[in-house]
């Protein structure tokens, strides 16, 4: 047996185990869930009958699961677009302090330590009570909304959450990536006479670009699947003002009429909307790594 041929089947035997659970906890649910979004299996009975594409024929005149897919959107562009720049400008204000840079990264990414359903009950309470409270005690009108009941601020209280929960992970990733601009280039354009903005736009900027686009499209892909933030904070309400995608597939499954053949039509088309964002992810990432 060649040498070549002993690393090959130690490389085997090392990722097997991964490779066993990927395919039973990844792989299988995601082909048999594509099974059953061409049945009328309702979850719970033994028998199911084949209906072809009939529940992808459906999803076109679902105007709630349009909705949905509406709501969602509006969410993934707020937070592909805050969602980038709050970390962006946490990580910049951290990486140029001289001290303390341990502790604000602590601070930051603690919430990234808790369950966000339960970081959602959190802000639930603050947002129903605690800022009622400063409202009428401390003279902060500006505070006294309806922040879950209302639809126009509901909308922000959940993009409030999910940046919370988000930014310090983000972060992270962001201050990795400052950490690989060289110092003598931001030092030779002060010499030359650039101004901090100028450095950090014309060379900074540019150098972590590759964080950037993993950043953006981490982003986008998390944003599409936005659940446990909604269903801990307003569970779609009120009425079904900020439904996501995710909520919807899962009020069809298991409230209601519990159509788990359906629901997993309507899975299958989230599936498909993310693995089309992150195929085109790699795409620009590869031809950013062949300097296209």
């Amino acid at each position: 047996m060649s040498k070549k041929t002993r690393e090959n089947i130690s490389l085997l035997i090392f990722i097997t185990p991964a490779l066993i659970v990927f395919l039973i906890f990844k792989l299988f649910p995601t082909f048999s869930g594509i099974f059953y979004a061409l049945t009328d299996w309702n979850g719970f009975n033994k028998s199911f009958n084949f209906v072809g594409l009939e529940n992808f024929l459906e999803i076109f005149s679902d105007t709630n699961f349009w909705k949905s897919i509406i709501f969602t959107i509006k969410f993934v562009l707020v937070m592909a677009i805050f969602g980038n720049l709050i970390p962006l400008f946490l990580a910049v204000a951290i990486e140029s302090r001289p001290k303390g840079k341990g502790l604000f990264r602590t601070i930051f990414y603690m919430p990234n330590m808790i369950s966000m359903i339960i970081g959602g009950y959190m802000w639930g309470f603050i947002f129903t009570k605690v800022l009622y409270y400063l409202a009428d005690n401390f003279g902060m009108k500006f505070l006294d909304h309806s922040w879950i009941g209302d639809p126009n601020y509901a909308f922000f209280a959940i993009v409030i959450v999910a940046l919370w929960g988000a930014s310090g992970y983000v972060m992270l990733i962001y201050i990795a990536a400052l950490k690989g601009v060289p110092v003598h280039l931001i030092e030779a354009a002060s010499l030359d006479g650039a101004t901090k903005i100028q450095s950090f736009f014309y060379i900074t900027l540019p150098m972590i670009r590759h964080a950037i686009t993993i950043c953006l499209f981490w982003i986008l892909s998390t944003s599409f699947q936005v659940f446990d933030v909604i269903y801990s904070l307003t569970g779609g309400g009120p009425g079904r003002a900020t439904e996501s995608v995710a909520i919807n597939i899962y009020e069809e499954a298991f409230r209601g009429n519990i159509r788990y053949g359906y629901a997993t039509a309507k899975s299958t088309v989230l599936f498909l909307i993310v693995l089309m964002i992150t195929i085109i992810q790699l795409k620009l990432t590869d031809r950013k790594d062949n300097g296209i």
